[in-house]
């Protein structure tokens, strides 16, 4: 057996269990359980170009350890890339220095883990000093440089998502799902500005119903939630970022030289792409077909390059399907975050029965 398919294993931080769990969803496509824990939220999940896997755990409760984890051929995890980065200590003064709040992790094309970090535990007020994007050496397990991100750049309500790196044109470009818009990050001089906010595309949609396995998620006001800009995708040319709102029903694409001028101009560069649905994640392969997670379906969809939208699966298991990662097999992993199930949206309590979990297929 490959990697991560090992028997049942306790976790040597979390308590998790990575084993080899297949079922055959609906549409005749195997989807695999590679990773799951009973304790910790997952929302991220990266695979390298030599198989490496890592998570990642947003500090959404009480219960929460570490930030992000290697999950090692033998079952174990282990905080990466050390202790130090996932232990911050909630002094402001440290905030800078260590992970917060964790949302995302992308494992590039030249070996570099980035983790985004917004700052915003309990996705509350920002910490200040604290949202930053961390770039780790793979080969050297060590952090190289740290990108922090002023008051100009995250904004009151802001919350960083999801983020795509062009190491051709040493660019990355986030998603913030707060306030909606797209930041981007000049890697070479660390300089980063918003675009896009307050445009239709970054907002979200009023009147977008999300439902899991058919139950309603709605707000202690009894509404559905609303998030901006969340999934992002990057064209394999890195020409187009694909991108849209989670409660929106359109997919949106914009040059990505619009974006690096950035401006008011910017706005007159994004088209529709598609209509679609409540997406959390988004996935670009090789071929520039896009990957995108149903929430009311608990699917996963694809569109090749003629905009078709096309199911692929659909698995009870996937409750809330998140982030999208692919291994150099050509597998793609996916996680279940089990949003829906938060006490936010269940009068107080976790209303959660199966663990937080990673899946991959053979698309």
């Amino acid at each position: 057996m490959g990697r991560f398919t090992k028997a049942v294993l306790a976790g040597a931080l979390t308590g998790a269990g990575v084993w080899l769990m297949s079922a055959q969803t609906q549409n005749g496509k195997t989807l695999t359980s590679v990773y799951e824990n009973n304790d910790f939220q997952i929302t991220g999940v990266t695979v390298s170009k030599s198989g490496r896997l890592f998570v990642n755990f947003p500090r959404w409760s009480d219960k929460y350890l570490n930030a992000v984890v290697e999950v090692l051929e033998d079952g174990s995890v282990k905080p990466y890339p050390d202790e130090f980065w996932n232990r911050w200590d909630r002094k402001p003064d440290s905030a800078g220095k260590q992970f917060v709040c964790v949302q995302s992790v992308v494992a590039d094309d030249q070996d570099s883990l980035w983790a985004v970090d917004p700052a915003a535990p309990m996705m509350a007020a920002v910490v200040p000093g604290g949202p930053k994007i961390v770039q780790i050496s793979l080969s050297k397990n060590q952090v190289v440089h740290v990108f922090p991100l002023g008051a100009d750049v995250v904004k009151p309500g802001s919350y960083l998502n999801d983020i795509r790196i062009d190491t051709k044109n040493n660019v990355a470009y986030l998603t913030d799902s707060g306030v909606g818009a797209i930041i981007v990050l000049d890697i070479g001089s660390g300089k980063a500005h918003r675009v896009l906010e307050g445009h239709q595309s970054t907002k979200p949609e009023q009147g977008i119903a999300i439902g899991v396995n058919g139950k309603p998620v709605v707000a202690a006001n009894g509404k559905p939630p609303q998030i901006a800009a969340d999934s992002i995708a990057l064209s394999h040319d890195g020409e187009y970022l694909y991108y849209k709102p989670l409660t929106g029903a359109v997919v949106y694409r914009v040059k990505t030289s619009a974006l690096r001028e950035g401006g008011a101009s910017a706005g007159s560069a994004v088209e529709k792409v598609a209509d679609a649905f409540p997406t959390d994640g988004f996935w670009m392969d090789a071929q520039d077909t896009l990957y995108l997670s149903n929430i009311n379906e608990s699917a996963v969809y694809r569109m090749p390059k003629n905009g078709k939208l096309e199911k692929l699966l659909s698995d009870k298991r996937l409750v809330w399907p998140d982030t999208f990662s692919q291994g150099p097999d050509g597998s793609i992993y996916i996680t279940a975050s089990h949003i829906n199930d938060a006490p936010q949206y269940n009068k107080g309590r976790s209303t959660r029965t199966m663990p937080y979990a990673v899946f991959k297929f053979r698309p």
